[in-house]
């Protein structure tokens, strides 16, 4: 493999084990990254640690603490906080299987690709891996990772499986604090066909590779006129074309076959009138 594993372990389903290991299925993007300078010098900040009333210290006499009561910490040394037993750590048991759609998306955090780890562990993987795909159902977990425990998920991927940690319940917010206010009403049936019309407009496959970051691509291109401009500040000019917030209320219907009409879809998606049935001519009587 060419990464280091995430996580090596194993994967747990009643008397089976399996041993597997675990890859970072994602990575950080481009970014522009920006360090504080001393305008007057032209030099870095740099940040010390130090303790009120004694100033900086060495790294060497510092240690983790967890504050029992206001001022008063209880301090562990690294290898106290290492030696926590917690099965997870090496074992991920599948305790529940569920149907995909029952997780909402607010849940999902990060996806790791899982792997077989010998030859020995591919039949019992492939034979799991399968049997999630053919019911069609996701595995729920524990396993301790990088200091904490987390909630997990496993299911199919190509050849291998997905590994995806979840949000606990209290880490995320419910969803009525927010949506409470929105009315609970039916669109209008003639706007409804409207926006449904623009959304097969635009319906396409999702590539990712369409998708890049604009904003860096700017903060890049910012950078190098500033350079060329010599310490000569540059300000853009700002965006006039949006719409104010409290505003005059936009016509939707309007605004929505406006939109049709820019993606040349309003002829192909109005229906054509219907032409009146021909009467037909009555019927001859039998001799």
């Amino acid at each position: 493999m060419p990464a280091r594993a995430y996580w090596q372990g194993q994967i747990r389903l009643a008397l089976v084990s399996i041993p597997v290991e675990i890859y970072a299925a994602t990575k950080s993007g481009a970014s522009v990254a920006f360090k504080q300078i001393h305008e007057p010098t032209g030099k870095p900040i740099h940040y010390e640690k130090i303790v009120t009333g004694v100033g900086p210290v060495d790294t060497d006499e510092i240690m983790k603490g967890y504050e029992v009561s206001k001022g008063e910490f209880v301090l562990l040394e690294q290898d106290e906080i290492d030696a926590v037993k917690l099965e997870s750590k090496k074992t991920l048991e599948l305790t529940h299987f569920v149907d995909a759609h029952e997780i909402d998306v607010l849940y999902y955090e990060k996806p790791y690709f899982v792997v077989p780890a010998d030859d020995l562990a591919e039949e019992a993987f492939i034979v799991l891996r399968e049997a999630l795909r053919r019911t069609k159902k996701v595995g729920l977990g524990q396993l301790a990772m990088r200091g904490r425990e987390y909630v997990v998920s496993l299911k199919p991927c190509g050849r291998g499986m997905v590994l995806e940690t979840l949000r606990y319940a209290d880490e995320v917010n419910k969803a009525q604090g927010y949506f409470r206010e929105i009315p609970d009403q039916k669109p209008d049936a003639d706007l409804l066909d409207l926006a449904e019309a623009l959304i097969d407009k635009k319906t396409a496959t999702f590539d990712p590779d369409e998708f890049h970051d604009r904003y860096v691509d700017a903060l890049k291109d910012l950078v190098e006129r500033k350079r060329k401009a010599k310490g000569r500040k540059i300000v853009e000019d700002k965006d006039e074309g949006g719409t104010k917030s409290g505003g005059n209320v936009v016509d939707l219907m309007a605004a929505l076959k406006k939109s049709m009409e820019k993606s040349g879809a309003a002829a192909e998606k109005t229906p054509p009138a219907k032409k009146a049935a021909p009467k037909k001519a009555p019927a001859k009587k039998r001799a």
